[in-house]
């Protein structure tokens, strides 16, 4: 049984296998930390300040949406937090994992098709190869 583990999302549909998973793994007194990182842009030459901050919010918002769908899929009586942080994912994800002292990362492979499905997705690639404690990827069908 793990006491902390952290659990990624970026809002695809993949929630039910993860959160299987998440559950049976848990300490009794453990902590589930839901993690989604919202990117961010810098206004440029072709982007305005105002519109730059028009997608930042509105990609804040879809990570906040994305933690509370999955806060929402778990059993009351679990202890279960949600965070949303900005920046890039796997690094964030690394960062968060130091900061809060979390046991194993549950990760969902990208839910591709076709030639895409032979390679894992991007974000959860980096995170098994650079991450300093376990990682359990859940392959989606």
């Amino acid at each position: 049984m793990y006491n902390k583990i952290l659990l990624p999302t970026d809002g695809s549909g993949y929630a039910e296998e993860e959160v299987d998973r998440v559950t049976k793994l848990i300490a009794d007194d453990g902590e589930i930390i839901v993690l989604s990182v919202a990117g961010k842009i810098t206004s440029g030459a072709f982007q305005g300040r105002t519109k730059v901050k028009k997608i930042n919010a509105r990609m804040k918002k879809e990570a906040e949406e994305a933690v509370a769908k999955m806060e929402a899929k778990f059993e009351d009586g679990l202890n279960v937090k949600t965070m949303v942080r900005t920046g890039f994912p796997a690094e964030t994800i690394n960062k968060v994992v130091e900061e809060e002292g979390v046991d194993l990362i549950v990760i969902s492979a990208s839910g591709k098709s076709g030639l895409q499905k032979l390679v894992i997705g991007s974000v959860a690639e980096k995170v098994l190869k650079t991450a300093d404690i376990d990682v359990l990827l859940i392959h989606n069908k």
